[in-house]
C-alpha cells in the first residue's frame, strides 16, 4: 500500500459535501493538498486553496502542478440541480479535462466520485425494478436521465484515460452520502414508506466513511480502471432486507439471501480489492436503526432506540 506522507494531492470540488472531510483525512495521512473549487469555502484548510472551474484547461493545468495523485469530486450532483445541458456537460467535460490532463502530466493515480446512478435506475422516470439483487457492476443499465448518463460516461472516460495514458483510476460508486443527522432523517422517511429506496437498494454512506474510502483507494495497489460500489453494511430503512424485497420487488431474482438488514448490493469486489480492503463497505459510524420485524407494507416496525 502506497504512503501518502509527503505526497501532493489535488482535490477538485473540495468545497462540496465530501470534499472538506476528504481533505482533512488526506492531510491527516501526511498529504500536501491542493484544492480546486468553483465556490469559496472559508472553512477549507489545505496547502493551496484555488478557485477555478474544472472545465477550464488553464485552471486544471495550474492546479495539477506538481501533483502525484488526483481526487476528482467536482460535479453537479443531481439531475435537478441545474438544467439538463448544464448537468451533463459540466460533469462529462470536467471528468474528461481532469483525467486527460492528469494522465498527460504523468499523474499515476486518480480517484473519482462516481455514483450508484451510473446504472440508471435510481432517477429513472419509468416504473422499473433492478434486474436482480444484489446490485453489482454487471447489472443491466437503463438510463433515462442526464445525470445518470453523465456518471455512466464518466466511468468510460476513466477507462479511456487508463488505456491512453496509463493512469490508474478508481471510481467509487457512492450511494446517498451525508452526515449522521441527515441520514437519520432519511431513515425516518423510509420508515414510513420504504418503497422510494428500492432502486438504490436502501443504501447510504456517512461522509466520514466516504473520505476514508477515498484515502484507501488512493493508496491501493490495484491497477487499471475499476468502478466499485460502496455502501454501509446495513440498509437505511429499519426493516429486514428480505421482507422489503418480498414486499416491493417480489419478481426480481435474488442471487442469494440477505441477513437481517444487510444491504442488497454486492460489495465483494470492493472488500476483496486492496482499493479499500478495510472499509470498501464501510459501515456508517452509527447505524440508522436496529433491525425490525415490522411489516414494510404498513410502516409499522418494532420500535427501539438507536445503538
Amino acid at each position: 500500500m502506497t504512503s501518502l506522507n509527503g505526497a501532493r494531492v489535488l482535490v477538485t470540488g473540495a468545497s462540496g459535501r465530501i470534499g472538506p472531510v476528504a481533505v482533512a483525512h488526506l492531510r491527516a495521512a501526511g498529504a500536501q493538498v491542493t484544492t480546486l473549487s468553483i465556490q469559496e469555502n472559508p472553512g477549507l484548510e489545505a496547502e493551496r486553496v484555488l478557485l477555478g472551474d474544472t472545465r477550464s484547461q488553464e485552471d486544471v493545468r495550474a492546479a495539477l502542478e506538481g501533483a502525484d495523485f488526483v481526487v476528482h469530486l467536482a460535479a453537479l450532483a443531481h439531475r435537478d440541480i441545474a438544467p439538463p445541458y448544464d448537468v451533463y456537460s459540466v460533469n462529462v467535460v470536467s471528468t474528461f479535462n481532469v483525467l486527460a490532463q492528469a494522465g498527460a502530466a504523468g499523474v499515476g493515480r486518480a480517484v473519482v466520485a462516481g455514483s450508484i446512478n451510473a446504472y440508471g435506475l435510481p432517477m429513472n422516470r419509468h416504473d422499473v425494478t433492478p434486474a436482480y439483487f444484489p446490485l453489482d457492476t454487471d447489472i443491466p443499465v437503463d438510463i433515462a436521465d442526464w445525470y445518470s448518463l453523465s456518471k455512466h460516461h464518466g466511468e468510460g472516460t476513466a477507462r479511456m484515460a487508463w488505456r491512453q495514458w496509463g493512469i490508474d483510476v478508481v471510481t467509487l460508486r457512492f450511494p446517498h452520502v451525508h452526515d449522521e443527522h441527515a441520514l437519520m432523517a432519511q431513515s425516518k422517511q423510509l420508515e414510513a414508506d420504504p418503497r422510494p429506496g428500492l432502486r438504490e437498494a436502501w443504501s447510504y454512506l456517512h461522509t466520514e466513511d466516504a473520505a476514508r474510502a477515498i484515502v484507501l483507494a488512493l493508496t491501493a495497489t490495484t491497477t487499471g480502471a475499476h468502478a466499485f460500489f460502496l455502501a454501509a453494511n446495513d440498509t437505511i430503512a429499519p426493516y429486514r432486507t428480505e421482507a422489503m424485497l418480498e414486499a416491493f420487488a417480489p419478481a426480481a431474482p435474488r442471487l442469494r439471501r440477505f441477513v437481517e438488514r444487510e444491504v442488497p448490493i454486492d460489495l465483494t469486489p470492493a472488500r476483496s480489492s486492496s482499493a479499500s480492503r478495510r472499509t470498501a463497505a464501510c459501515p456508517c459510524r452509527r447505524s440508522t436503526s436496529r433491525p425490525s420485524s415490522g411489516d414494510p407494507h404498513n410502516g409499522d416496525p418494532a420500535r427501539s432506540s438507536d445503538p
